[in-house]
């Protein structure tokens, strides 16, 4: 087994949304075809104090470096995937490294001025949209960019999807208590529209006590730091999937929803134009409310056509084949005795 260490910040692998899910995909589908995939991170982080001035993310990683360094050469690893920017000087200790992003210096994050330098000096990059391929090659003139989806779980999509449970005016939003996330704005459309089902998942059990400081409609049910299986049997139950997020890198959860038929109203922002579909619609903060009740009234109660779209371009299955096809040629080649064909045919959808 070859091994390729995947650098991620420690409350990365500790809290339940899209960082900790790609790891351990990332893990499970790289072993089927002999890579070994070694989760590194610092055994300190700096999460609680990330706000100030001197503690953010990205130099907190950089004061990290020597506990990183040292998991990476006892465990003799050559090449590595890492996940955030902080970590981009990892290249001047191993040649073969590579960017996969969990965050992006766009205007819409908070601190993305002070990710543009990282990202300036990164060579080789491994992203989930052709948008973000388009945005290092114009922005930061990064050329060598492998687009690789981060898949939905195939057995989950099939396992949880039963249209007879579907409620007619629930909606379903999936993100964080943060100001990107604009959890606000889902909760002043349930204020809005008491008639309506709103169910908010939040990725960590952090959020418990942060979002303490809203007033939570009667109709809004929270949840935190759901399973896969959770999340896939909650979401078949939803007739409308909302991603309200003003930027995302992953927006897994859209993926996900795809798969399970949901319909969709997310932002316009070009970030989500791979969410394009016949029942994914595009607004704004000024016309979300009413996009949300008019895929709430849509006769139709799921979306096949969101559904097989999700297959042929999101699954596990074409992430595992994308970064088979990518490692046989960073690692240079796989042990013949791992090789396996791959088919991306034989789906069902219904």
């Amino acid at each position: 087994m070859k091994k390729v260490g995947l650098v991620m910040r420690k409350i990365q692998f500790m809290e339940a949304h899209g960082p900790l899910i790609y790891a351990e995909r990332l893990k499970k589908l790289c072993r089927e075809f002999g890579v070994e995939i070694v989760f590194i991170s610092p055994e300190r982080h700096v999460s609680g104090y990330d706000h100030l001035p001197g503690y953010e993310h990205e130099k907190g990683d950089l004061v990290n470096y020597d506990i990183v360094l040292d998991k990476i050469y006892a465990e003799k690893i050559d090449h590595v995937i890492y996940t955030v920017s902080g970590f981009t000087f990892l290249k001047m200790f191993i040649k073969n490294s590579v960017l996969f992003p969990h965050s992006f210096p766009d205007p819409a994050l908070t601190g993305y001025e002070m990710m543009k330098p990282f990202y300036g000096i990164v060579d080789k990059a491994i992203v989930q949209t052709d948008f973000l391929k388009h945005e290092f090659k114009t922005k930061f003139g990064v050329e060598d960019v492998t687009v690789i989806p981060i898949g939905f779980d195939e057995h989950l999509a099939e396992k949880y999807f039963d249209p007879s449970q579907i409620v007619e005016n629930r909606v379903l939003w999936i993100g964080r208590d943060e100001e990107n996330r604009q959890p606000g704005v889902v909760l002043e459309y349930a204020r809005q529209n008491p008639d309506k089902e709103v169910f908010m998942v939040f990725g960590g059990e952090r959020y418990r006590e942060s979002i303490k400081k809203y007033k939570i409609p009667d109709n809004v049910k929270l949840k935190f730091a759901l399973s896969q299986e959770e999340i896939f049997a909650l979401m078949n139950t939803a007739k409308v999937y909302w991603n309200s997020s003003k930027f995302d890198t992953f927006a897994m959860p859209l993926t996900e929803a795809m798969a399970m038929g949901k319909i969709i109203v997310k932002p316009s922002h070009p970030c989500y134009d791979h969410i394009n579909s016949r029942h994914a619609f595009s607004g704004n903060e000024y016309n979300w409310f009413e996009l949300v009740n008019m895929a709430l009234a849509a006769p139709d109660k799921f979306s096949l056509d969101n559904r097989i779209l999700a297959f042929d371009k999101f699954s596990s299955t074409v992430m595992k084949q994308g970064y088979k096809d990518f490692f046989d040629k960073w690692l240079g080649g796989i042990p013949e005795e791992n090789e396996q064909a791959y088919s991306l045919a034989g789906q069902s959808y219904i």
